[in-house]
């Protein structure tokens, strides 16, 4: 292999070993696809192996792929490691901050938070991902999580600092067309909201001991902003966060009897970026500041 090695090729291998697909390796880097495949092919020529058998489903990794992802992955850790520390060695309180957070928390609770930070910490900038998926602590795609499950890497220091109630609500006007249910068996009556594809409410009606089929609901979809927005415009009984149906004065809940599960919030940091004067700053505001939002 050539010794003049460029970790570039390296961070677009393991792209594409993790997401199957040029396509998917490209959204993960934020690069282009013609440069995600030069890397592979650049990659496979000083090797002189072949690393992936491309199918009509994407990548296949070869033999050689499964043993090379090892060693890269500890080149990426040990990459991430150094990044981390030069990080926890700034000592200025200003510069971007990366915060993660799901898209009702990223679009609903935090914007008026932030606009509070903003006066208080004006020397930060913030970059904020919202994503229903974990961001990776670890390999720096976010400096801060907010997250809805508690992670179990060691290196990561996580705080539980409030809960999301959630309750079933429907428009004043969905209604009065078809009436309010009175207990959890009603609802299989009515228009229903739920995944798409996850199994959240699924789960939720089967604890409820109503084992429905994903056909059971008239209007599906994993994005929960969709979701809020359906059931807002009436288009049947859903399952929401009170925080949310609280800014919505014609929703109007449903079935208090209904026991389900609060999720918690977690504020998730990496151990080591926390001696960052800035990260710590907007760590301990976010600590104080959510719980009570919430």
């Amino acid at each position: 292999m050539n010794s003049t090695f460029d970790w570039n090729l390296i961070r677009s291998f393991l792209a594409a070993l993790e997401h199957g697909s040029l396509l998917g390796a490209a959204r993960a880097l934020q690069a282009s696809q013609p440069t995600l495949g030069r890397h592979i092919a650049e990659l496979e020529r000083q090797l002189g192996a072949v690393l992936f058998e491309r199918t009509g489903r994407g990548l296949l990794p070869t033999a050689m792929a499964l043993r090379l992802a090892e060693s890269a992955r500890a080149m990426e850790s040990g990459a991430h490691q150094l990044a981390r520390s030069l990080s926890g060695a700034e000592a200025d309180a200003s510069g971007t901050v990366r915060i993660s957070a799901s898209q009702p928390v990223a679009c609903f609770v935090l914007p008026p938070l932030l606009a509070q930070m903003r006066l208080a910490l004006p020397q930060v900038q913030v970059e904020l991902v919202a994503s229903n998926a974990v961001s990776n602590l670890l390999r720096r795609e976010a400096d801060i999580a907010l997250r809805m499950v508690q992670p179990d890497q060691t290196s990561l220091i996580a705080r539980r600092i409030a809960k999301v109630t959630l309750g079933a609500y429907a428009h004043r006007d969905y209604l009065r067309r078809r009436g309010t249910p009175r207990q959890p068996a009603d609802l299989l009556a009515h228009e229903l909201i739920g995944d798409d594809r996850g199994e959240a409410v699924l789960r939720g009606f089967a604890s409820f001991g109503l084992p429905v089929a994903r056909e059971a609901f008239g209007f599906r979809t994993d994005d929960l902003i969709a979701y809020w927005h359906a059931v807002r415009a009436g288009l049947g009984v859903g399952f929401v966060a009170d925080y949310l149906a609280r800014t919505d004065s014609q929703l109007v809940p449903l079935l208090p009897m209904l026991k389900i599960a609060p999720l918690p919030i977690w504020l998730t940091v990496h151990r080591e970026i926390r001696s960052s004067r800035r990260i710590r700053a907007v760590y301990d505001f976010l600590a104080d500041a959510v719980p009570r939002a919430l």
